[in-house]
């Protein structure tokens, strides 16, 4: 029997059920129904509390999060703004590891500023190095395997690429030295815990050094007792001058460990902005490491994508992004991003990049990987049967069609 009880239990539930397909709405789709949208009462969104407006300001996308944010992920935000820098007479650097930013499994970063004339003292590492020239000009000098050596000059825009374990050295050039950002292919890698040539002199007895080299051991007498790391040195020749002088009866590299990233042709390019690619079909030493620097005009975006074999450790030039990072759960968070900030997202997570600001927005994705690869969403759905794509969305066969199906890499604003 129908107890009154039993229906207006029944009555309840059926209204909890209209009330459920009202909230799950175009751009606002989740239960509870989250974001700004939904805060009809009195004070929903004030923030009554101690807070510091400068800080919280760059960050909009985390004080008013899009309604279509959903879950808990790590966040994907880390920065060289506020990483403590260790300054010596010469230049400084600062670094964030995966002690720092506990996403960043595959790659760690540094941020250097070299003077005119200063050194970043002879030296190697056990993970491989990739590096950005962001302003000024450098001299680099590194011995390959087969003992081989190399000397060049780059300037903003250029690579470098030294494997693990390739001696190398790094010196500022004349009017203003330089800065660059490195990118080890492991997340634990630590620029302050290099193995440092002054440190080995050091700590070898002097009596095995003149074994070694064939010369008194006096001669070692008055050797650094403490690592240099980073110093002040002289400015040094012309380029002719030096590759002349190390170069000897040593045969010649195979590949340049440089390359001009920023002056390359485009991987893709619109009025909208372009993709330059660097990896080991083009930079051919880069065996271990490949990267994009993507530029995107004022209001367009960087495609929705994923990338399917390696994590994106991207480092932000100029301009101002968001970015939302989706994952199974389904989780999906949005986070901003200025120069000098770090972003992250996991192999196979799908993200877009906007540009938010008034001016061109840049960044570099770095990938622990030899080859560049990508999935763009377009790409998919338009080589997908229509009607197995209209089916999923609730979204007309004419309408799938106009989508782009040639991977435009970046978007603009409609």
């Amino acid at each position: 029997m129908i107890s009154r009880r039993n229906l207006l239990a029944a009555s309840a539930m059926g209204a909890a059920m209209v009330s459920s397909v009202k909230a799950a709405s175009f751009g606002n789709p989740d239960e509870p129904p989250q974001g700004a949208i939904n805060a009809k009462g009195l004070g929903n969104l004030s923030d009554p509390g101690p807070q510091s407006q400068v800080l919280g300001g760059q960050f909009p996308s985390a004080q008013s999060p899009p309604a279509t944010d959903i879950g808990g992920m790590p966040t994907p935000w880390a920065s060289f703004n506020n990483a403590p820098k260790r300054i010596q007479n010469g230049g400084w650097a600062r670094q964030v590891t995966v002690a720092d930013f506990a996403i960043s499994k595959e790659i760690s970063g540094v941020n250097m500023r070299l003077t005119a004339g200063g050194i970043r003292e002879l030296h190697w590492h056990q993970a491989a190095e990739w590096a950005i020239m962001t302003y000024g000009t450098c001299r680099v000098t590194v011995l390959d395997a087969q003992g081989r050596p190399y000397v060049a000059d780059v300037r903003e825009g250029d690579l470098w690429y030294f494997p693990p374990g390739a001696p190398h050295s790094l010196q500022g050039l004349g009017p203003d030295g330089c800065e660059f950002v490195i990118c080890f292919d492991d997340g634990h890698a630590d620029e302050f815990n290099t193995l440092l040539v002054t440190d080995w002199f050091a700590h070898t007895p002097p009596e095995v050094l003149a074994k070694n080299f064939g010369v008194p051991a006096e001669t070692f007498a008055k050797i650094p007792l403490h690592n240099l790391w980073i110093f002040q040195g002289t400015l040094p020749g012309d380029l002719i001058t030096d590759r002349a002088a190390v170069q000897k009866d040593a045969p010649v590299p195979t590949h340049p460990f440089i390359f001009p990233l920023g002056s390359s042709r485009p991987f893709k390019s619109s009025d909208t902005g372009s993709i330059q690619v660097a990896d080991s079909s083009n930079f051919k030493v880069s065996t271990a490491v490949s990267a994009a620097l993507v530029t995107v005009r004022p209001g367009g975006i960087r495609e929705m994508h994923w990338h399917p074999n390696a994590d994106e450790w991207q480092y932000y030039i100029k301009g101002k992004a968001r970015m939302t990072v989706f994952d199974t759960g389904p989780n999906a968070l949005t986070t901003d991003f200025n120069a000098g900030d770090i972003g992250y997202v996991r192999r196979n997570l799908g993200h877009y990049v906007e540009n938010v600001g008034d001016t061109d927005m840049q960044f570099i994705g770095v990938f622990r990987a030899p080859h560049y690869e990508e999935v763009s969403l377009s790409n998919w759905l338009t080589h997908t049967p229509p009607k197995l794509v209209a089916q999923h969305l609730n979204v007309d066969e004419g309408t799938i069609a106009s989508w782009p199906d040639y991977v435009p890499g970046v978007m603009p604003k409609r």
